[in-house]
């Protein structure tokens, strides 16, 4: 048996995390470095985020903050560009950052729809491809897509953000079946309703946070650390063999 299967340690690795500010970003930043890598953290907003630049370094290891919008190719290229200038190498990437709009099908406009598109998918396909780039190179290294139960099941009033959460679905299979030549592997994590900064309006209200939990079998909202433990795995050597998957972090609302 092949002992390191069995372990969780990241030392000696370069993680990018989009979108680590906050939220699940945040919380797979600090996670993947208590596994002992390193982090760097791509931010809509480089300013943002130093919290999580302290507290990686108070674990020994190093974090790196860079200028990190998805939704523009150019800064997607000069993040990656950093990295490399900085690490050299990038062995595993979190595609984190997502958005959507709430609102009825009939009242969606092409600017709603547009703006969601172009960072969920059009954002995590280019991210992906420039540092795909870097690791087909390599010939190694990890991916890990954060989607959505949304992709799974239909959510009343979020139909660009289940369709974009889908697509990131499908995407992670063809990423996978491409690059498995270059061992890199490619996989999804899909969470429902976790406590974040993004979603705390929706279940500030008593009323829609009993409704959300009464579709949930083990009756509770997740936390941001239940999506990162995930994640950390699938950087692992534990998960091998994993490639093209989606896990449903869901407490069990999809298999109703």
């Amino acid at each position: 048996m092949d002992n390191n299967l069995l372990q969780f340690n990241l030392t000696g690795k370069v993680a990018l995390v989009t979108g680590a500010a906050r939220g699940i970003g945040r919380a797979c930043a600090l996670a993947l470095a208590q596994a002992g890598a390193d982090v760097v953290l791509g931010l809509r907003d480089r300013s943002t985020g130093q919290d999580v630049v302290r507290q990686i370094q108070e674990m020994g290891r190093k974090a790196l903050p860079v200028q990190m919008d998805i939704a523009h190719l150019s800064e997607i290229h000069s993040a990656v560009d950093e990295v490399m200038q900085n690490f050299d190498r990038i062995d595993i990437l979190v595609n984190n950052v997502g958005i959507g709009k709430a609102n009825i099908v009939e009242q969606i406009t092409e600017d709603d729809f547009d703006s969601v598109v172009s960072v969920n998918l059009k954002g995590t396909y280019f991210t992906s491809q420039a540092v795909g780039k870097i690791m087909i190179k390599q010939r190694d290294g990890r991916i890990i897509n954060i989607g959505s139960q949304a992709g799974v099941i239909a959510l009343a009033t979020e139909s660009v953000y289940c369709i974009t959460k889908a697509g990131i679905a499908h995407m992670t299979r063809c990423l996978a079946l491409e690059w498995a030549p270059y061992h890199i592997l490619v996989n999804c994590v899909a969470p429902t309703f976790i406590e974040t900064p993004g979603t705390e309006p929706e279940l500030s209200d008593p009323e829609r946070k009993k409704s959300v939990i009464r579709r949930i079998p083990l009756g509770r909202i997740g936390d941001v650390m239940e999506v990162a433990a995930p994640v950390v795995f699938l950087a692992s050597p534990a998960a091998s063999l994993i490639t093209g998957a989606t896990l449903v972090i869901d407490g069990g609302w999809t298999i109703q």
